[in-house]
């Protein structure tokens, strides 16, 4: 595991192992994360569900056997964003529209976050969102 504190800056970058273990890290370490840069409360919860959705979909959707996930944040005055790159550049994210056994992750995000969206890289796609620090 490689990951790399917070920096004057307000951001915040780390590599895990796309594994479930990996993407529940993401989580407890972007918590922390907020934590530190001051934002508690509903605006923290939010950021941290949207943190743990897309970790959750690039292990499940976006894993590649021996490459890592990368989840980077970057706090605004108001607004955090979060963004998780995978290596699987073909498969793109897309909201279910009934989800029945899973698909809510993306509905969630949509919820929480005033824009998300899908870039390429590379190698593999950044999914990102922007996550208010205020009331919608």
């Amino acid at each position: 595991m490689t990951y790399e504190t917070a920096t004057p800056t307000g951001e915040f970058t780390l590599r895990l192992s796309a594994t479930r273990r990996g993407a529940r890290l993401a989580r407890l370490l972007a918590v922390q994360q907020l934590h530190d840069w001051g934002v508690t409360g509903g605006p923290a919860d939010s950021a941290a569900l949207v943190v743990a959705e897309l970790a959750n979909n690039a292990v499940r959707h976006g894993w590649v056997p021996g490459r890592d996930f990368e989840v980077r944040m970057e706090r605004g005055d108001d607004h955090v964003r979060v963004e998780l790159s995978d290596a699987r550049g073909e498969r793109r994210p897309v909201p279910a529209r009934e989800p029945d056994e899973g698909g809510y992750g993306l509905l969630l995000v949509t919820a929480l976050a005033t824009a998300w969206g899908v870039k390429d890289r590379s190698v593999g796609k950044t999914v990102w969102a922007t996550v208010p620090l205020t009331g919608r």
